[in-house]
């Protein structure tokens, strides 16, 4: 099978070569487990159910694992990719309709392929993913040289936490690092117990980074209620999003991407000049 045909059997109707402006979100943590690639998952679905097509990126480096959460084996990564050993079409796997993984690479950073490798080909390879509404990238955790060249390189940045003493620190140290490269930064507050716990611990991080950090703007999209349907999704390796469409967790992500969508009709979240995936790939490899 040629790869244009290829290509063409995965996205169904969509055109692959449409000037598409690709919007970029990532989703990170100061620490790990508060739940960042169970919401990046579950978000990407519930974006492509409203009509977008959506992308996630596992940028988890060392421990790339959206794969497992979603059930699918690759056989080909991202870093194949770069290597120039396959195409878009050989890496590209479809979850849902409408909703793509592009696999990462457990134990290889990707970002060590800046220099050295057919960048250019590879640069028009990706273009063939600017069919793509979004990009969303699930980052590792913590404040590494990897985590911020994404955050870096992305339109925009959605931190998690949860309220654990050590989430809100390791969350507060992520803002201090990115406060001089992003303003702005949104935020996710996971595994409340209840709405007026998620607002004061989002109040209290803000208050703390306002009057430290000059210019920084935090905005809370919202925030996920502790619910054990989404501890059996993350065992069962399924989307509790999409098992439990009416559960309180599903509510409360659809509420997080309303404010997110509200933000973008607003114009508040904008797409820079140099668009696309090819774009976003050149920002990520060539300016960081």
């Amino acid at each position: 099978m040629n790869q244009a045909r290829k290509l063409a059997e995965i996205v169904g109707s969509q055109n692959a070569g449409k000037n598409a402006k690709t919007r970029f979100l990532t989703i990170t943590s100061g620490k790990g487990g508060v739940g960042k690639t169970t919401i990046s998952a579950n978000l990407g679905y519930l974006l492509a159910k409203r009509g977008f097509s959506v992308g996630i990126l596992d940028a988890d480096i060392g421990l790339a694992n959206l794969d497992v959460m979603l059930g699918v084996k690759p056989q080909k990564t991202i870093l194949n990719l770069m290597k120039g050993e396959c195409g878009v079409e050989d890496i590209l796997i479809k979850i849902d309709e409408r909703f793509y993984l592009v696999p990462g690479e457990s134990g290889g950073d990707i970002l060590k392929f800046g220099e050295g490798y057919a960048l250019e080909r590879f640069f028009e390879e990706v273009k063939k993913l600017d069919f793509l509404d979004f990009i969303i990238i699930d980052t590792g955790a913590g404040i590494g040289e990897s985590v911020q060249t994404f955050l870096k390189a992305a339109d925009e940045a959605i931190v998690v936490t949860t309220p654990d003493p050590a989430a809100i620190t390791d969350a507060y140290a992520m803002i201090k690092v990115l406060c001089d490269s992003r303003q702005r930064l949104l935020f996710i507050l996971n595994q409340t117990q209840s709405d007026r716990e998620g607002r004061q611990v989002f109040e209290k991080i803000r208050k703390v980074a306002e009057k430290n950090l000059p210019n920084v703007n935090l905005r809370l999209l919202g925030q996920l209620s502790r619910d054990s349907e989404v501890a059996k999704s993350v065992r069962g390796r399924y989307l509790f999003s999409k098992e439990f469409a009416s559960s309180r967790s599903t509510a409360n992500l659809n509420e997080i991407l309303d404010a997110m969508l509200q933000l973008m009709e607003r114009g508040v979240l904008e797409t820079p000049e140099e668009s696309g995936i090819g774009g976003f790939f050149k920002r990520l490899l060539t300016k960081f």
